[in-house]
């Protein structure tokens, strides 16, 4: 990783946790998808002034005024009286929308705030000499960020800051973090690289991409031998998220000393084996391809066509009869 990527000098952030915010900025949160919602409404009900910046024929509108937003208006709009701007939308989307929209409407110091350190990582965001720019990535999905906020339990976040042109960046990241609901022993400080190179590796080979190819291939080596569809879902992928749990909890060695014995002794001889040193090897040209920008700029140059080309494209990652068994048993279970 070293020969690719720059260090980061610190793993946890352990600084002091300031109580008081600054709740007399005025924020823009730009989408209002899961993550944006969940920032939207976790901020103000943290005590910020929010405000929705949406395009003008967006049916999130109705949503985030349902929602209690009293400002809800175009991004070009919103932005001109933020003290701090919230990049809640698609990362591909970044830098089109910032040459049009935020550039030439920023007030001079205004903050920028990214979920995800990809447009600013490969500059497709040009930034700002006087703003600091901050990157707060929290490790769930929006509806999970959300829900803990309400129930006052915190999830993890990588935090990490690009520039600091005010002296106080790193300050106002803390007071950000605490309004969004993340304790100052969750937040794991980072870089703005190292960020965005392990997002796009992880989620391409491990958690999205290659766990879904994993599961399809399992799914189907055991229909092909007669196991009826039900039951091979069940063996391949509905107990997932308890392998995950005792991994997350215990480590990969507390996984297997909480599993059966036939489970270790299976483990030993096939894992290696269908996941051996040439899957590494394919894994390290991911690796340099994401590095070297490649996939940025594939990423990058998607047209509204090409994005609705991949929910074509993604379901040929499952297979049908995984997908019916799937909703199958969830109709099974739920009738009690």
């Amino acid at each position: 990783m070293k020969a690719l990527l720059g260090e980061c000098q610190s793993g946890i952030y352990i600084g002091s946790m300031h109580k008081a915010r600054i709740k007399q900025d005025r924020i823009a949160v730009i989408g209002y998808g899961s993550q944006g919602r969940a920032m939207g409404l976790n901020l103000k009900d943290s005590g910020y002034v929010v405000a929705i910046a949406l395009p003008p024929k967006s049916k999130s509108r109705r949503l985030a005024k349902k929602d209690g937003f009293k400002s809800v208006g175009t991004i070009s709009q919103i932005v001109k009286e933020a003290d701090i701007i919230c990049f809640a939308f698609p990362d591909y989307l970044h830098g089109r929308v910032y040459d049009r929209d935020i550039r030439n409407n920023l007030k001079k110091n205004a903050t920028l705030l990214f979920l995800h350190g990809f447009s600013v990582h490969f500059g497709f965001v040009k930034l700002p000499k006087s703003s600091d720019v901050i990157l707060m990535a929290p490790h769930a999905p929006g509806l999970m960020v959300r829900e803990k906020f309400l129930g006052d339990r915190s999830l993890s976040a990588f935090y990490a800051i690009a520039q600091n042109r005010s002296g106080n960046a790193a300050n106002k990241a803390l007071h950000l973090a605490a309004a969004i609901g993340f304790k100052k022993r969750n937040l794991v400080k980072t870089t703005f690289e190292l960020e965005t190179i392990g997002d796009l590796f992880g989620e391409q080979a491990v958690l999205c991409g290659g766990l879904a190819s994993l599961i399809k291939n399992g799914f189907e080596v055991l229909i092909e031998n007669g196991v009826p569809a039900v039951n091979a879902y069940l063996e391949v992928a509905y107990q997932l998220d308890q392998i995950i749990a005792l991994i997350k909890k215990f480590g990969i060695n507390g996984m297997f000393d909480r599993i059966s014995v036939a489970a270790q002794l299976g483990s030993i001889g096939t894992g290696p084996y269908v996941v051996d040193r040439s899957v590494k090897k394919r894994m390290q040209q991911k690796l340099k391809e994401i590095v070297s920008g490649n996939f940025a700029r594939e990423l990058n140059s998607l047209s509204k066509s090409h994005v609705k080309s991949l929910k074509h494209k993604t379901r040929l990652l499952s297979n049908r009869q995984f997908e019916q068994a799937v909703r199958k048993f969830n109709i099974t279970i739920s009738k009690g």
